[in-house]
């Protein structure tokens, strides 16, 4: 498996191209990708699909948001694939609906689906072998903005019960910032250490008479 990691620039946000290894004797075995979060499309992007002759089998939305999905028009004018999203249409584009712990077997990936709302209602991270591309829900050492302390509660608990408690250790690939490791964030990841404080102080009230 080959990892291509974009930043782009137009949005500063990472766009990631999974895609699979050729195989010197098996001129037969199918070399697909996948593309996560496409800010953008640009020459760098088709170039690497093109020049490794690979099939574009999905594209996979972590959230619907601009900074994310901004390539998504041009990449539908291109290739006829799907597009994968807990949201049901992106950007006028109907989606392949997933939902918490589906497992969407395309081409030759398995890709296991994980819902963590919080930073949005439709955020999700995607889990492929050690790999974990999360979006804004999780990066290295912080964790997404949200709109209210109920959103914030749910994305801190979420990201607990479904990514931290993961076996082992996975490559942390958010959708800003530097790449991570799974085993580094369940230490440092001040997002997460800064709630839990403030969730663990409790109120001090005084009377004056």
């Amino acid at each position: 498996m080959r990892l291509y990691c974009h930043y782009c620039r137009s949005c500063f946000s990472n766009c990631y191209i999974v895609g699979t290894e050729a195989h010197p004797k098996d001129a037969a075995h199918p070399l697909d990708a996948i593309i996560i979060d496409p800010g953008e499309m640009d020459l760098k992007i088709l170039s690497f699909i093109e020049d490794n002759d690979y099939t574009l089998k999905g594209v996979f939305i972590t959230h619907d948001d601009p900074f994310h999905v901004n390539g998504l028009a041009t990449i539908m004018r291109i290739y006829n694939t799907e597009v994968f999203a807990i949201n049901p249409v992106i950007r006028d584009y109907r989606t392949t609906l997933v939902r918490d712990g589906d497992i969407v077997n395309v081409g030759t990936f398995s890709v296991e689906v994980i819902s963590v709302p919080g930073h949005s209602a439709d955020s999700a991270a995607f889990k492929i072998d050690r790999l974990l591309f999360t979006g804004d829900t999780l990066t290295a050492g912080l964790i997404g903005k949200t709109v209210s302390s109920y959103a914030a509660a749910t994305q801190v608990n979420t990201l607990r019960s479904k990514i931290l408690s993961l076996p082992g250790d996975y490559t942390v690939l958010p959708g800003q910032g530097p790449p991570s490791s799974l085993k580094a964030e369940r230490r440092f990841n001040l997002g997460i250490n800064s709630f839990e404080e403030q969730k663990n102080r409790r109120p001090v009230f005084r009377v004056e008479l």
